[in-house]
């Protein structure tokens, strides 16, 4: 075995070990190369004072159909304020609601799509934000799963996220005025929480305003945080199957800037953020008041999301924002 190969294998193994849970990986094979930390001689401003959306949006869902490279396709889900009544499901290719709405990437787990986080997805989509999903070419259902492609992800990121607020100039598109291109965040799911956290990290995507990990560690991409301040939400169960609690902590312990962790007393995996019940219902308030206020700078927003958490008794925060 080539030297060379040795730490790509040894990346593959732990990688595996920590997110086999979602799907069988393929044989490892090498990454590309990781992108380079960027830097910013001016740091990014934080997102000034504001108020969020008080009305909740009708949802519409439509379909982006991009390639990075031409080899790596990655079909993007996007969810967004509709006009029309709220309520009900996404309506597809439905017009878009009057404002300018900030954006939100997700990265979905191993094995999965998109459409697995829908009802966590559209009631972001239904606050006032734009959400944007890629499915990633060898981590999600359907292919021959290789989880060291984990590492490739966050680059696949941040292409979707340039390719997703061109549509706010693009002529004739839906979407066209209607991003706030200067407020976006990243989230994501176990690889997707990796993928999350190597966007804030080796793959310091500057754009990149707040981050919410779901399930997530930070094996492979490591705990670097580097560039401009941007808070961060985890959302961990303490009975995760998968990945462990204490990496998931490990991981928010090295977040240098504001940040909570929600904590699901008796939360697995994440399987409730796939179905409706009271814990989904506290992630997706929870989750929606940080995204206000690091997004939105919404203040009062800031001060719901101790009293979301606590609801039901189902969670503790740790609340450093």
């Amino acid at each position: 075995m080539s030297r060379r190969r040795t730490p790509a294998l040894f990346t593959a193994a732990v990688l595996t070990a920590g997110l086999v849970g979602c799907s069988a990986p393929a044989p490892p094979a090498e990454p590309r190369n990781a992108p380079e930390p960027t830097t910013s001689a001016t740091p990014t401003p934080r997102v000034p004072a504001g108020t969020a959306p008080a009305e909740s949006f009708a949802v519409g869902v439509r379909q982006l159909k991009l390639n990075r490279d031409g080899d790596r396709p990655l079909p993007v889900t996007v969810w967004y304020p509709a006009a029309g009544s709220a309520g009900g499901a996404a309506k597809r290719s439905a017009e878009a609601a009057e404002g300018r709405f900030p954006v939100v990437m997700f990265s979905h787990g191993l094995g999965g799509r998109p459409d697995d986080y829908a009802r966590l997805l559209t009631r972001w989509a239904a606050a006032g934000f734009v959400v944007a999903a890629p499915t990633f070419p060898h981590t999600s259902r359907g292919v021959e799963v290789n989880v060291l492609d984990v590492l490739n992800q966050p680059a696949d990121v941040s292409y979707a996220l340039t390719q997703v607020l061109a549509l706010d100039g693009k002529a004739g598109d839906p979407l066209r005025g209607h991003l706030a291109a200067d407020r976006v965040a990243a989230a994501g799911h176990s690889a997707g929480g990796v993928t999350t956290i190597g966007l804030f990290t080796a793959g310091r995507d500057e754009r990149l305003d707040a981050g919410v990990v779901f399930a997530g560690t930070a094996l492979g991409v490591g705990t670097a945080f580097a560039g401009a301040e941007a808070p961060q939400l985890f959302v961990h169960g303490q009975l995760d199957e998968v990945v462990e609690y204490a990496a998931g902590k490990a991981a928010y312990d090295a977040v240098p800037w504001p940040k909570a962790m929600l904590s699901l007393t008796k939360g697995d995996h994440g399987r409730a953020l796939l179905s409706d019940g009271a814990a989904l219902r506290l992630v997706s308030d929870t989750t929606v008041e940080f995204l206000r206020w690091s997004l939105y700078g919404d203040a009062a927003a800031k001060g719901r999301i101790p009293t979301d958490a606590a609801r039901d008794g189902l969670a503790t925060l740790d609340n450093h924002l």
